[in-house]
């Protein structure tokens, strides 16, 4: 009885640890780093368009 809760018990753990895992790198991590990559590579044409004229 023992062995089969541990058994569970571990398996709901990393299964819902991967599932939040997950979620967070491609819900908030991945949009965000994009939005900042865009921000920054905006910024920079900006100033080389700047220099240039």
């Amino acid at each position: 009885m023992l062995r089969r809760g541990l058994v569970l018990d571990l398996s709901t753990a990393l299964g819902l640890g991967v599932s939040c895992g997950y979620f967070w790198w491609y819900g908030y991590h991945l949009p965000r780093v994009r939005s900042r990559d865009n921000f920054y590579s905006r910024l920079e044409a900006q100033r080389a368009e700047e220099l240039s004229s």
